[in-house]
């Protein structure tokens, strides 16, 4: 029997609702994902894939999102104190609309179902890598920017 068992209900706390005062964060994912999924889906109208073909709209959007998302967190954790609805809007919400990694699942099942698993498999591969990339230079890229610009910009004898 645990103490919890032998108080008095009166006395315990009540479990507080899971979204209770969350709306406004709802609100900016939901509105960030519907701006992402129709950027998204711009890309796709715009580089339609081609049966067999490599899905380019989808590798560019990954990777691009991916990139974005490097920088930005390094700007909102290491040199920004962002307002409270900034990352949920951005963040989860923009950039997760925007990404697709279903769709490269799907890609990748519909080339090797198709007779093109050796196109699915470079798909496979070069998605991963070229995000995971993405997603290292950019977040370097920005804090190497962020260190210069905190340090005035520029080597010793040009500043002199």
């Amino acid at each position: 029997m645990s103490a919890s068992d032998t108080e008095p209900r009166a006395t315990r706390n009540p479990r507080p609702p899971v979204l209770r005062g969350q709306a406004p964060v709802v609100a900016a994912v939901a509105l960030g994902g519907a701006l992402g999924a129709t950027g998204r889906y711009a890309l796709s109208l715009a580089w339609p894939l081609q049966p067999g073909g490599f899905p380019w709209a989808t590798f560019w959007t990954n990777v691009i999102g991916c990139a974005v998302i490097g920088a930005f967190m390094v700007i909102i954790t290491e040199a920004w104190a962002a307002p409270r609805l900034v990352r949920p809007f951005f963040a989860t919400g923009v950039l997760g609309g925007f990404t697709t990694f279903s769709t490269y699942a799907v890609d990748i099942q519909q080339l090797v179902d198709s007779g093109h698993p050796g196109t699915g498999l470079v798909y496979l591969a070069a998605t991963l890598l070229a995000a995971l990339t993405a997603v290292w230079l950019a977040a370097a890229t920005t804090r190497r920017l962020l260190k210069r610009k905190d340090h005035g910009g520029g080597t010793e004898g040009e500043r002199s």
